[in-house]
């Protein structure tokens, strides 16, 4: 991805995320003096990469397969006491983030606003296959069961369990517009706890043809050191 082509994404979720009234902490807006003024005391920041993330997922087309993502808060396994993490997510209609599963982290995804946000659900199979087999889920609590490859609809307010094993991809829904998206999990391990079906890209090569207006939580180690 070219660097004013994740600019101007971050331009855009920064509105839509004062639109909805989704409040980022201060740091989030730090440039890149201030980071390395203060990455010391915002170590924690730093080694559970909190911050700004954007992915095409190696695609080249983020508004076909990409995601937007702000890790607002992470423990690291090993490293610190914290178990929980917390993410605001931007999912545009009909955006995909790839079937994936986690081996150690259960979710909750959360449409806090905005349109509908579709995700399909399989059951892995010890091998990563996709299952063939009914998937048994909670939403806000309630048990339910699709099939194989089955959907579910979450409209604003509505959330969603995922269990470890579970492949699920999700996609804003035709028509409805953007949805803002939370997420509170376990910890968060992008780079060892992501078991994509396809061998795709977790995070962006990035072609930089202009400075950042905010650094990714890819950037850190290039930037701020």
């Amino acid at each position: 991805m070219k660097r004013s082509e994740i600019n101007q994404i971050l331009k855009n979720a920064r509105a839509f995320l004062a639109e909805k009234q989704f409040m980022l902490p201060p740091w989030a807006y730090w440039s890149v003096d201030d980071w390395k003024r203060n990455k010391d005391s915002a170590a924690e920041v730093i080694e559970n990469m909190m911050g700004w993330d954007i992915t095409d997922f190696g695609s080249g087309d983020f508004y076909r397969r990409g995601l937007f993502l702000f890790t607002i808060r992470n423990g690291k396994l090993n490293f610190d006491k914290k178990p929980y993490s917390e993410k605001i997510m931007i999912v545009e209609e009909e955006q995909e983030t790839p079937m994936h599963y986690h081996w150690s982290k259960m979710e909750d995804i959360i449409n806090r606003g905005g349109g509908n946000l579709v995700i399909e659900l399989y059951n892995a199979t010890t091998d990563r296959k996709l299952d063939d087999t009914a998937v048994t889920f909670k939403t806000d609590g309630i048990t339910r069961t699709v099939q194989a490859g089955g959907k579910v609809v979450l409209s604003p307010g509505e959330s969603i369990c995922l269990e470890q094993g579970m492949y699920h991809r999700f996609y804003g829904e035709k028509g409805k517009g953007k949805v803002l998206v939370g997420e509170v999990s376990m910890v968060n391990d992008d780079n060892t706890d992501n078991c994509f079906y396809e061998t795709i890209g977790r995070f962006p090569v990035i072609e930089e043809d202009e400075q950042p207006v905010h650094l990714l939580v890819s950037d850190y180690r290039k930037f701020i050191y």
